[in-house]
């Protein structure tokens, strides 16, 4: 099935179209989407729209609404400058695609984040967002502090509150007897479920007038705020991003209106304490390294129960060791190199053909000013009364056809030569990652051998006497270098 594209058009004054119409970013786009097998189904017009927010125009927002709704999975442009000259909605862009899995061409940066070389573009766009971030968590942090420290009311009011002002809140009259009896009705069932269903029941409903859950009912339960302590400056953003509790020391205490005694609140969180330490650990889910690539020669797949260190078939019951089928696979890394012949070859008979592209784009227009001198030429003889006005026609409409024939052929041949440049880079990136594999292998994190496995391996089968593997690597439109690399090891 082929992939479902949109072209974004946008230029952002009159004189803009005029030089640059819009008519010839989309034929570039055509070419580009024609010579890599996708359908367009979208076009996104913006002509003469200001870059300085794109985000809230509708054509923006159809086509972030087609993104996340899978009906496009790609957004060809003619540059960056065109998606957007705002960096913060350059980043929303990013992010969004990102959430939904799609993929930017950008054809005149030679950017296509579908390529491995293009999925740097969305790692520089992380960085730069990530920075952004950085800078808005500096800029809050001290005021959030001090508000804190002054024990203002900073983010939502628990069940059972009520804000009172900007910044302080009171016992909420309709829902303080509520927490107070979950509290009564958890020491009489000791059980979170139950209590939530007993208060569904009754017809009480949250703050956002949704039903309570166990989950719900143990974090209120929890919560000391209940009890008359109220605690702010809690959490913090760290390296990541990531919202993550604070020393306890950092945190600044203070008193709230009461709902439950300590004696009550104490009793309930010894009982939930308890519950915690006597409860069954789960099982253990991670994804490991082969995992739904590694199979039995029976045809059952095989897993990794919990704590066990053995991949297990779930038919046979076969077993091999997580270290072995690693290092088997590190070895049959040796096999996935192209080699040096056909790899200079490729990149040769590439390079030339974006060569020839070029000087036939520097010829057409070479012929188009030849053209255009003699279209001037006509009307300058015209003018001068030596060509009859019936007459005009008959010299005019011949160059005039030719140079709008060559205008048009320019576009098409330089969407291809965007894709030959973008898959020129690709695969110099493929093949260099390709020969390093085996050598860095032990320096790879467990995501990025993962990641690794998932790019390159079809399948592995695991039987009484060897283990077969079946890689798969390959450069794009070249026949000759498809090849899977098939190794049987003994055990």
């Amino acid at each position: 099935m082929k992939k479902r594209v949109g072209v974004w058009i946008r230029v952002s004054t009159k004189l803009q179209q005029n030089s640059d119409s819009p008519e010839h970013h989309l034929q570039k786009a055509k070419m580009y989407a024609e010579l890599k097998d996708w359908e367009i189904v979208e076009e996104y017009h913006l002509e003469a729209v200001s870059g300085k927010s794109v985000l809230p125009h509708h054509e923006a927002q159809r086509m972030m609404r087609d993104i996340q709704s899978g009906h496009i999975e790609t957004l060809i442009f003619s540059k960056i400058s065109r998606l957007a000259r705002n960096v913060k909605e350059l980043l929303e862009f990013s992010d969004h695609f990102q959430k939904h899995n799609a993929d930017l061409v950008s054809l005149g940066e030679s950017i296509d984040t579908s390529s491995p070389s293009g999925r740097f573009f969305y790692t520089i766009i992380s960085a730069m967002s990530q920075w952004e971030r950085e800078n808005i968590v500096e800029r809050i942090k001290s005021s959030v502090e001090v508000r804190a420290k002054m024990g203002k009311v900073m983010g939502g009011i628990p069940f059972g509150y009520k804000r009172v002002g900007k910044d302080d809140m009171a016992l909420d009259e309709q829902e303080a007897p509520i927490r107070k009896m979950m509290f009564d009705l958890f020491l009489e069932h000791k059980r979170h479920a139950t209590v939530a269903n007993i208060l569904n029941d009754k017809g009480y409903r949250t703050k956002r007038k949704s039903k309570f859950s166990g989950t719900t009912i143990k974090r209120l339960l929890q919560d000391p705020t209940a009890k008359g302590i109220r605690r702010s400056h809690t959490t913090k953003i760290d390296e990541n991003g990531k919202t993550v509790m604070r020393d306890k020391s950092e945190w600044y205490i203070h008193e709230a209106p009461r709902i439950v005694t300590d004696e009550v609140w104490d009793e309930v969180n010894a009982i939930i304490q308890k519950q915690e330490k006597e409860k069954i650990q789960p099982l253990n889910k991670k994804v490991h390294l082969f995992t739904s690539y590694l199979f039995c020669e029976c045809g059952g797949g095989m897993y990794v129960p919990s704590a066990n260190p053995k991949y297990t078939c779930k038919k046979c019951k076969r077993k091999i060791h997580i270290e072995d089928i690693e290092a088997i696979f590190k070895e049959q890394l040796t096999e996935f190199i192209i080699s040096e012949e056909e790899v200079n070859r490729y990149f040769n008979g590439t390079h030339t053909i974006i060569r020839d592209k070029e000087q036939e784009i520097e010829n057409i227009k070479s012929q188009i000013e030849k053209l255009e001198v003699k279209i001037a030429k006509v009307f300058e003889l015209h003018q001068q009364g030596k060509i009859e006005t019936e007459r005009f026609d008959e010299y005019y409409n011949k160059p005039n056809s030719q140079v709008q024939q060559l205008k048009r052929k320019i576009p098409e041949i330089e969407g291809e030569v965007y894709a030959l440049k973008d898959q020129f880079k690709s695969s110099g990136y493929i093949i260099e990652e390709a020969r390093s594999l085996y050598q860095n292998w032990d320096k790879l994190s467990k995501r990025q051998k993962r990641n690794i496995i998932e790019i390159i391996t079809e399948k592995i089968v695991v039987s009484e006497q060897e283990v077969n593997i079946t890689l798969n690597y390959i450069l794009p439109n070249s026949p000759s270098l498809k090849k899977t690399a098939n190794g049987s090891h003994g055990l």
